[in-house]
C-alpha cells in the first residue's frame, strides 16, 4: 500500500479524535470510571494545558511551535527514507505524527488536550495521558526497536563473531578439492 505510513498517521490522529470527543462530551472534568480493577486502570476526565505529566502550564504558543518543528522533521524524514526505511522505522514515523498532530491540533483550537487514560500501580499513579501520547511513545519504541536491530544487522551476531574467533572458522563445511 502506497504511503502506508501517511494512514497509519490518519489512523492514529482519527482515533485519537474520536476518543478525545467521547470523553470529552461523556465524562464530566474530574470524573473518575473504573475500567480495570479498583482503580488500576481508570477514565478520568482532565484537561491539560502543559507537556507530558503536566510541566509548563499554559505555555500553549511554545508547544505549537515545538510540535510544527517536531512535524515538519518527522515529515521530512518519512520523505527521506520512505523508499529506504524498513517498514518497522516508518510505522514507528507514522504513530508519531499522528499523536503529535493529534495533539497539535487541540492546542490550537483549545489551549489544551483532553487527558483521560490513568494506570494506578499500587501506591503510584501514573500521570493522566491521551491515545495521541500512545501513539508518540509506542512511535518511538518502534524506532529505537528498528535502530537496535539496524545496528546489530550492520554488526551481525556478536555471538557468531565470537564462535568464528575461537574456531577458526564461521562453522560451514569447507570442501576440499580430491586429491
Amino acid at each position: 500500500m502506497k504511503y502506508y505510513f501517511y494512514w497509519i498517521a490518519v489512523l492514529v490522529f482519527v482515533i485519537d479524535q474520536v476518543a478525545k470527543k467521547l470523553v470529552e462530551y461523556n465524562v464530566a472534568i474530574g470524573e473518575k470510571i473504573n475500567v480495570i480493577g479498583d482503580g488500576f486502570f481508570v477514565i478520568t476526565s482532565i484537561r491539560n494545558s502543559g507537556a507530558a505529566f503536566g510541566i509548563l502550564q499554559g505555555q500553549t504558543l511554545f508547544f505549537l511551535i515545538i510540535t510544527l518543528f517536531v512535524v515538519g522533521g518527522v515529515i521530512w524524514y518519512i520523505q527521506r527514507n520512505r523508499q529506504t526505511g524498513t517498514t518497522l522505522l516508518l510505522i514507528g514515523l507514522g504513530m508519531v505524527l499522528g499523536g503529535a498532530v493529534g495533539n497539535f491540533l487541540d492546542r490550537a483550537l483549545y489551549g489544551h488536550v483532553v487527558d483521560f487514560l490513568q494506570f494506578t500501580f499500587g501506591p503510584y499513579i501514573f500521570p493522566i495521558f491521551n491515545l495521541a501520547d500512545s501513539g508518540i511513545v509506542c512511535g518511538v519504541g518502534l524506532i529505537l526497536l528498528d535502530a537496535i536491530l539496524s545496528m546489530k544487522n550492520e554488526n551481525g551476531d556478536s555471538n557468531e563473531h565470537k564462535k568464528i574467533k575461537q574456531d577458526g572458522h564461521d562453522g560451514k563445511q569447507e570442501h576440499q578439492p580430491i586429491q
